[in-house]
């Protein structure tokens, strides 16, 4: 005769997985894909100084133009801000679009989709460890635009700041989520795409000018690519209406937070998108395709 425990065990399902909560484990997903971006971020040191150092050469040299011109402080911080943001956005292309990609030809793609989690966590880990490692690294384009160049800012409400600024990195995160799903699809036209997209971004955001400039083709843009609301918002913030901004301060804050919602409900999308494609035909695990 057996023992209850014993009969308990011998019907048991031992492959059966422990129940874990879809919240927890979504958690658990994102804190590990962080973890590996984080690390893996500081294992190259000429990457460290790619993406920290050669941003603050283009701000300096707009901040130097602004300055021998003879226009007002103000631009040269804007012109700072921008340069500091521009690094967010390198890191949107190459390090969310392009991301599926790389992890495809590497062979580690499959595991994404039959790992027992949301797709959706392990890019909310790849952004927020994103968004870390970006922002210590553009400490170097504070000391070279603050410390250096001299650019300088009147009290401003750093709650305010806080809070435009995670909104602008949530919905600009939001389209690399988007983008990394488009960009498996196209396949190895990934690398020209993400080549293609930096320079015109910078040039449709206003990085190094006031985003007003451009009128009615810069709202039209803004509302493509968050990285210009996001940078207009922020100055409007630090400098008021030095900044020229581009709409009023509360109104691109309800705009920024609907492109977040819109963008991370598209990326939802394009990766169940990604799933069924990948089940049913099998080819976007293989390589070269």
């Amino acid at each position: 005769m057996k023992a209850p425990s014993d009969s308990h065990a011998a019907g048991a399902d031992p492959f059966a997985r422990p129940h874990v909560h879809p919240a927890v484990a979504f958690y658990r997903a994102a804190r590990a894909r962080l973890y590996v971006r984080m690390v893996g971020s500081f294992r190259e040191p000429t990457w460290i100084i790619g993406d920290s150092l050669f941003p603050a050469f283009g701000m300096a040299a707009f901040v130097l133009l602004y300055r021998a011109l003879g226009a007002p402080a103000a631009y040269e911080t804007l012109a700072v801000l921008g340069g500091i943001l521009s690094a967010y956005w390198l890191n949107v292309l190459w390090g969310m679009g392009t991301q599926l990609y790389w992890e495809k030809q590497q062979g580690q793609l499959q595991l994404y989709f039959v790992a027992p989690v949301s797709r959706m966590a392990i890019l909310t880990g790849m952004a927020v460890g994103g968004v870390l490692t970006t922002t210590i690294r553009t400490v170097v384009g504070l000391i070279v635009g603050f410390g250096i160049l001299g650019a300088r800012v009147p009290a401003f409400d750093p709650w305010m700041l806080a809070f435009v600024f995670v909104l602008s990195m949530v919905a600009l995160y939001a389209l690399g989520m988007t983008l990394s799903s488009l960009f498996l699809l196209f396949g190895r036209e990934a690398w020209h795409l993400a080549n293609a997209l930096a320079e015109p971004v910078y040039f449709m955001s206003g990085l190094y000018f006031p985003l007003r400039t451009l009128g009615g083709f810069g709202l039209v843009a803004a509302c493509v690519v968050p990285l210009g609301f996001g940078v207009d918002a922020l100055r409007q913030v630090l400098l008021g209406e030095a900044a020229r901004g581009l709409l009023p301060l509360d109104t691109e804050i309800v705009i920024l937070a609907v492109l977040s919602v819109g963008f991370l409900i598209l990326a939802r999308f394009s990766l169940a998108q990604l799933e069924r494609i990948s089940k049913n035909e099998g080819r976007l695990t293989q390589r070269w395709q």
